[in-house]
């Protein structure tokens, strides 16, 4: 092989990743990402493990919707507004840098507040039924008995929100959401950092990221890791592969 011949395959090498990764940009930035779920914040509806995908798409476009952040531009292009109880993707607002993955429970220029131990939206009780279910929900490297719930909000969306058995939040202060923010729970009432904490907040629409959509992949990283080939029986969560994320 002469010199030339080499230097031309290096070339049309150097073109094909190159425009390989280009596709995976836009696909990554425009339609679908896929985001890991490290912590239990979200548990029942997501576990420890998880793999989704989340349509980049769905909200319109903001510069959290490409790699590293870029100021393309310091609004939303093609937004379309958020519906209560979206399980979404964000850039945390202390960092914007942080993606965190919440349910919206809170519209702007929305009211909610905790009173004894449930939730007013607009100074109305978000109604609730509960479901008899023994199971333990982790919260870090311990895990706890909780009450279950399927909560319906005001636009009829229903999803499973657990609270802690032995104590859970009782009160709080009245959340008045500012024009183009938006107010974040995790389905782990008891054991999430999101908008009730100063390290959260509001998030404001240009941070949001995506909606999740679907899992693909999930296994119990915490039981096994996927690299112990041995305890993949254990690990590997069938039922969830290809599941709905409500």
């Amino acid at each position: 092989m002469n010199k030339k011949n080499l230097i031309g395959i290096i070339i049309d090498n150097t073109k094909t990743i190159l425009f390989a990764l280009l596709i995976a940009i836009i696909i990554r930035s425009l339609i679908f990402q896929p985001f890991y779920i490290p912590s239990s914040s979200m548990e029942p509806t997501l576990l420890i493990g998880d793999r989704i995908f989340v349509s980049k798409y769905t909200y319109g476009f903001s510069k959290h919707s490409f790699p590293f952040s870029p100021r393309l531009f310091n609004e939303r292009i093609y937004y379309q507004k958020p519906e209560l109880g979206d399980p979404i993707v964000f850039k945390t607002p202390v960092d914007n840098r942080t993606d965190y993955i919440k349910r919206l429970i809170g519209l702007p220029g929305d009211e909610i507040q905790f009173i004894e131990g449930e939730i007013f939206l607009n100074n109305k009780k978000i109604i609730r039924n509960k479901i008899e279910r023994n199971i333990l929900i982790r919260c870090g490297k311990n895990s706890f008995k909780v009450n279950t719930y399927e909560e319906t909000l005001p636009n009829g969306k229903k999803y499973i929100a657990v609270y802690n058995k032995a104590g859970t939040l009782q009160n709080t202060k009245k959340f008045k959401v500012p024009e183009n923010h938006f107010f974040f729970l995790g389905d782990n009432r008891d054991c999430s950092k999101d908008s009730r904490f100063d390290s959260v907040g509001y998030v404001n629409f240009v941070n949001l990221v995506g909606k999740a959509q679907i899992i693909f992949f999930s296994n119990d990283t915490v039981k096994s890791r996927l690299l112990k080939f041995w305890n993949l029986k254990n690990s590997f969560r069938t039922d969830r592969l290809f599941k709905r994320i409500k």
